[in-house]
C-alpha cells in the first residue's frame, strides 16, 4: 500500500506513521503554493491513497494526477480545500478527520472569550507598555460577568457542543443555531435552539462560530447579521475565516455594535494584515485597542492533537483499503 502525503507539514519524515503502519509506504511531498506543478507525476500514478496535509484554504489537490487512487483524505476537520466533487466524479471517496482536536478548539474559543471579557491580554499589555502606570483593574475595556450572560453557538457539532458545555460551566445561558441538526435530536443539554442567525445574534452576549465553510456559510456573518446583533456583542471565530465578512466586522466594531472579536482564522492564510481592521489593530489605534485578539489558526494545536490527527488520517485509509470500511466520507452525494 502506497500513500502520497501532499503538502507534508511536519518537520520529521513520518516516523510516527511508519512505526504504527509498517506495511504502508509513505511518500512525502513538502508544502508548495503550486501543488500541481510540484507533484512527481511518475510517483503520483502509482499511489493507492492521497492525503492533503495543508491547512491553507487555497491549495488545490488535482484528482486527475492520481489515476490509481482509491481514497483521498483531508488531514483535518475542514474539507473546503479538497475537491470533493472531482474525487466523487471518479467514484473515489473523500474523507476528513473530524474527531481530533475537539477539546483544543473548544478551549481556545473560550480562551479568546476570556482574553477579551476578563482582560487577560489587556492587563498584560498595559503593564508591559506603561509599567506601574498600567497597574490598574480599570485598564481592560470589555470586562463583564459571565454568569447569566448568553453564549450563542453557530453549529452545534462536536466542537460547538464542547464549547457550549464549557460556557455552561461558567453559568452562561447557551443558545444555538444549526439548521443542519435534525429536529427531535435529544441533546440532553437544556440549551435553547433558535432557527435564524438573526435571532441568535440578537439574544447573545458572545457568539462562537463552529460551522464548516460552504456556500451557505461563506460570508454568513455579514452586515445584516451584525445589524441584528445585541449591542456589545463579542464574536469568536475558530472555524473558518471566510465565514466572517471582515469589512462588515470592521464597520460593526467602529460603530460599537460589536464590542470585541477573537479571531483564530482569517480569510486567506496567512491573513492579509493590511486589511483596514487588522492594520488598525497592529497600529494600536485607540478605537480598537484591547478589543481584538488574533491567533494564527492555532486553535487545533497541541502535541497530543497532532499525534491524533496524523494517526487518524492513516486509520481512515487503512480501514478502507484493507477492510472496505469507509469512515468520515464527505462526498457521499457524488459517489455511485
Amino acid at each position: 500500500m502506497k500513500i502520497y502525503c501532499v503538502n507534508w507539514q511536519a518537520a520529521d519524515d513520518a516516523e510516527l506513521e511508519r512505526q504504527h503502519y509498517p506495511d504502508i509506504e509513505f511518500i512525502l511531498a513538502r508544502s508548495s503554493v503550486d501543488v500541481a506543478a510540484t507533484l512527481d507525476p511518475d510517483l503520483a500514478r502509482t499511489v493507492d491513497a492521497v492525503i492533503n496535509h495543508s491547512p491553507s484554504l487555497n491549495v488545490p489537490l488535482p484528482p486527475a494526477a492520481f489515476p490509481r487512487v482509491r481514497i483521498a483524505v483531508r488531514s483535518g476537520v475542514g474539507f473546503d480545500n479538497i475537491d470533493t466533487a472531482g474525487w466523487g466524479a471518479r467514484n473515489v471517496p473523500a474523507c476528513n478527520v473530524p474527531d481530533y482536536g475537539t477539546t483544543e478548539v473548544a478551549d481556545h474559543a473560550l480562551g479568546l472569550m476570556l482574553a477579551l471579557t476578563r482582560g487577560t491580554t489587556s492587563y498584560a499589555n498595559e503593564i508591559v507598555a506603561a509599567g506601574v502606570d498600567g497597574w490598574h483593574f480599570g485598564k481592560a475595556p470589555l470586562i463583564r460577568r459571565h454568569r447569566g450572560a448568553t453564549f450563542g453557538v453557530v453549529g452545534l457539532g462536536r466542537i460547538g457542543l464542547a464549547a457550549a458545555r464549557r460556557a455552561a460551566a461558567f453559568d452562561m445561558k447557551v443558545v444555538f443555531y444549526d439548521p443542519l441538526l435534525l429536529s427531535g435530536v435529544d441533546l440532553s443539554t437544556g440549551y435553547d435552539r433558535v432557527h435564524s442567525l438573526g435571532e441568535l445574534m440578537g439574544r447573545s452576549d458572545v457568539v462562537s462560530i463552529h460551522a464548516p465553510l460552504n456556500a451557505s456559510t461563506r460570508g454568513m456573518l455579514n452586515a445584516a447579521a451584525f445589524a441584528a446583533a445585541k449591542p456589545g456583542l463579542v464574536i469568536i471565530n475558530t472555524a473558518r475565516g471566510p465565514i466572517i465578512d471582515l469589512d462588515a466586522l470592521e464597520a460593526a466594531m467602529r460603530q460599537g455594535v460589536v464590542a470585541g472579536a477573537g479571531l483564530d482564522v482569517l480569510p486567506g492564510e496567512p491573513g492579509d494584515l493590511e486589511h483596514p481592521l487588522l492594520a488598525a489593530w497592529r497600529r494600536g489605534e485607540a478605537w480598537i485597542r484591547d478589543r481584538l485578539v488574533v491567533t494564527p489558526h492555532a486553535a487545533f494545536y497541541s502535541p497530543a492533537s497532532m499525534i491524533d490527527l496524523r494517526l487518524k488520517a492513516i486509520e481512515v485509509i487503512h480501514a478502507y483499503l484493507t477492510e472496505g470500511r469507509l469512515t468520515n466520507c464527505v462526498n457521499a452525494e457524488y459517489l455511485k
